[in-house]
């Protein structure tokens, strides 16, 4: 057998893609370019970004796809922009304007006062045209087919929502931008927040502008554009610096590794939550739970069959 055509072990340019995604594109619009990019179909996104919002999007690529389901990705954060005295039917500003009232009256202090009673846990309800499924369906699929969708409150948390800058597009015209910065839970939906600010405030409100800044551990410095992917294609984070960045670990010796990548198990160690088990050479073998006598592999990164399978190429 040629070189060419050695069995891939699945681990060659396998890691985490960390995407700063431009305004206009969807997250499967990133998805397709990277697999162009990467010249491999085994790509998939952790979570998703509005087509109009911008930054950090989350990829796995070959066996770390695997991964993505694992990642504890329940803290964000985000850049925005509130636009006050004008409501959407989308609450962003693709969607058409619903009405609202004048904001020239308000003052930064005002929004600060009703910014303090979104700021916690909350009960949120998401946009109708949002990917959140209602009776099976997405909600923006039923919207579009004419349907009234009513999406029930979730429960969400808002750790910091705070004032960057306020600002008045032009004179007279009843509009406030209102700069904001967001550190939130999983699930939460800015251009909600934008919604329910401006309803709070009595003027209705959008969002203009959004910009991921993290998603768990990731933030805009490992993230690359996909013009600069394309002059330089590869992973931002290898499997290896990939697990141990968004896990905890514990060092393995050989024996363990051995024993884990075969698919046994070891014994716990109290730590909670999946974590990676590294072994001697700084390679990570497995991810693992504990769950009483027990640390089991819930993804084996480095099963016994591919490891040999590195070993020849």
């Amino acid at each position: 057998m040629s070189a060419r055509a050695k069995p891939s072990s699945g681990l060659d340019g396998a890691g985490l893609l960390i995407v700063d995604k431009s305004g206009g594109m969807t997250s499967h619009d990133v998805v397709a370019r990277c697999r162009k990019l990467l010249n491999t179909r085994r790509v998939g996104h952790a979570g998703t970004l509005d087509p109009m919002a911008t930054g950090v999007l989350v990829l796995g690529v070959e066996r770390a796809t695997k991964m993505l389901g694992l990642l504890a990705l329940t803290t964000k954060s985000y850049t925005a922009t509130i636009r006050l005295g004008q409501s959407t039917t989308t609450d962003d500003a693709e969607g058409e304007p619903t009405g609202g009232a004048s904001a020239a009256a308000l003052d930064e202090q005002q929004v600060r006062d009703a910014i303090g009673a979104f700021v916690g846990d909350i009960d949120q309800v998401p946009a109708s045209v949002s990917a959140i499924k209602v009776d099976g369906r997405r909600a923006h699929a039923r919207i579009r087919d004419g349907e009234q969708v009513e999406i029930p409150p979730r429960r969400v948390r808002v750790d910091r929502f705070e004032i960057t800058g306020v600002r008045r597009p032009e004179p007279g015209d009843g509009l406030l931008d209102v700069d904001v910065e967001v550190d939130c839970s999983s699930g939460t939906y800015v251009r909600a927040l934008a919604r329910d600010l401006g309803a709070a405030l009595g003027v209705g409100g959008h969002l203009t502008a959004l910009r991921r800044t993290r998603v768990g551990p990731f933030t805009l410095d490992h993230a690359r554009t996909l013009e600069e992917l394309a002059e330089n294609p590869g992973v931002s984070l290898d499997i290896d610096h990939a697990a141990q960045t968004a896990f905890e670990h514990r060092v393995i010796d050989a024996a363990e590794a051995e024993s884990i990548s075969q698919g046994r198990w070891l014994e716990p160690v109290g730590i909670k939550g999946v974590y990676a088990a590294i072994d001697p050479d700084g390679h990570t073998i497995a991810l693992l739970r504990e769950s009483g006598r027990r640390a089991a592999s819930v993804m084996v990164v480095r099963p016994a069959t591919l490891r040999d399978l590195d070993q020849q190429g």
